[in-house]
């Protein structure tokens, strides 16, 4: 029998199918690119005659396969009783950028035949909608350059051989916006602020006198005790789901001080406790 896992791809026109389709491809997957709902079953059927321990298959699906939605539910719960893995990942984007990318391509949006493109997009988005609050993973590229979302996509779907998570704790400002993809925020601007010190302002927390400075309060000691405990208690639950990729970010007012400093304690913690591998991440004080 062929250990058998799908993935769907699927969701707003111009939001990056494509680039994931191919990024799966290079992960091994067999990608197939709008395929009829109603030989799907005769895909899996020959690829178990084929043989092999396992078949990866990635199915790009969107409203030119106007049959599949209105069936989707049944075609999913199929699968599912015919042992069969599946998961859905949803790509959105923010109005103004897919009318951004459209403007670009000069494409005509396949919803806006006789339209405006944003007369599409609203358009597929309501059709859209059901499917979308069905999806494993819905991943935003508003913001993305093609190979952020690729390294996104291989993120989710390369495993750890030690079975534990790739840990990424990152630090950031929040008047800049928080990380687009973080699992786990926490907001640090309550921790005393170096900023203010005249003999620290202008070091980060990468700095010894910095990192010195905020553990000598007792409200930093506090709440990293109270967080080391939440980590501890969160991280092998996630484990057990089967996660394999984990970000946490860290936020405080300019995302140099404080909050690097919660970042290099949280990483150094998490080693320590046999998490696998631990990225750390200053997205303000990057070189």
């Amino acid at each position: 029998m062929v250990n058998r896992r799908i993935v769907v791809v699927t969701g707003m026109s111009g939001s990056g199918k494509s680039t994931v389709a191919h990024t799966l491809e290079d992960s091994g997957f067999f990608c197939v690119d709008n395929l009829p709902v109603d030989l799907l079953p005769k895909l899996l059927d020959l690829t178990e005659i084929r043989g092999g321990e396992q078949l990866k298959l990635a199915l790009v699906i969107d409203l030119r396969q106007r049959k599949f939605f209105p069936n989707y539910s049944t075609i999913l719960k199929t699968l599912e009783e015919a042992g069969v893995s599946f998961q859905v990942i949803f790509l959105e984007a923010r109005d103004e950028a897919l009318v951004r990318r459209y403007s670009a391509t000069r494409r005509q949006h396949p919803m806006a035949l006789s339209g405006s493109v944003l007369e599409g997009i609203n358009k597929e988005r309501t059709e859209l909608a059901e499917i979308k609050s069905r999806a494993d993973w819905i991943i935003d590229t508003s913001d993305m350059t093609v190979h952020e979302l690729r390294d996104e996509i291989k993120k989710l779907f390369t495993r750890s051989v030690t079975g534990s998570l790739h840990v990424v704790v990152g630090s950031f400002a929040y008047g800049k916006g928080i990380p687009l993809e973080s699992d786990l925020v926490f907001d640090v601007r309550f921790l005393p602020n170096p900023y203010f010190v005249d003999a620290l302002k202008r070091r980060t927390g990468l700095d010894v006198e910095v990192s010195e400075w905020i553990f000598a309060k007792d409200t930093t000691r506090k709440f990293l005790a109270k967080l080391e405990d939440l980590l501890l208690f969160l991280l092998p639950l996630y484990i057990e789901e089967g996660k394999q990729y984990l970000t946490i970010s860290i936020g405080c007012t300019g995302g140099c001080h404080r909050s690097v400093v919660v970042a290099e304690h949280i990483a150094k913690f998490l080693r320590e406790n046999n998490y696998g591998v631990v990225q750390v991440k200053h997205r303000e004080i990057a070189a």
